[in-house]
């Protein structure tokens, strides 16, 4: 199944200008993958079940928090690097692996241990312009979430219209697992995340 909210990206892209500059002194790339990244993090250890796997005698709670991110290589299709222990990075630390992960995948430098392992995955679908989709799950994780393209749209904010930077998050999961509402309290977590970014 797959379940869709909206996110206001106001904060995380204050956020990202005012530390790009800082970022790249480091020599690392502040991209928005890092902010969802950490926003799915946090919402993994809120409701670790989405950390899981279906197994024939039960399910299988993942300890590590292992994120696979979707790498398009072009024509050639797509491969997922794992951002291991993803939980115990800062934005920093993210921001550097995902770059990293991001430039060896697309010359075909990944070693086998760096595509596997992963324990969720995240795909940004909106670099190409789609606004919302339904991913394929990793098998055998137990969800998947989708990033549309950011768009400044208008919105009602306390009765008054603002233009704002939305963005369109979908989770895809194994009903086995996840139930509904568990599906969108996780999901609501991300987006509470990078909206309520400081």
């Amino acid at each position: 199944m797959t379940t869709v909210m909206e996110a206001d990206l106001k904060n995380v892209i204050a956020h990202r200008e005012s530390n790009k500059s800082k970022f790249r002194q480091d020599g690392v790339n502040l991209t928005f993958t890092a902010y969802f990244v950490s926003a799915t993090v946090t919402a993994l250890k809120s409701y670790p079940i989405v950390n899981s796997s279906w197994l024939e005698d039960g399910i299988m709670i993942k300890k590590e928090i292992n994120i696979g991110m979707a790498t398009s290589l072009g024509e050639e299709g797509l491969i997922v690097p794992v951002i291991k222990d993803a939980d115990r990075l800062s934005l920093l630390g993210l921001a550097r692996t995902i770059n990293d992960l991001a430039n060896r995948a697309r010359i075909h430098q990944l070693k086998p241990d760096e595509v596997r392992d992963g324990t969720f995955t995240i795909t940004n679908h909106g670099i190409s312009g789609s606004l919302i989709a339904s991913p394929i799950i990793n098998q055998p994780q137990a969800a998947i979430l989708g990033v549309g393209a950011i768009q400044k749209r208008a919105v009602v904010i306390e009765d008054a219209i603002a233009i704002r930077p939305m963005v369109y998050l979908s989770l895809t999961f194994d009903h086995r697992l996840l139930d509904g509402a568990i599906a969108d309290y996780f999901l609501g977590r991300v987006v509470e995340s990078l909206q309520e970014w400081k």
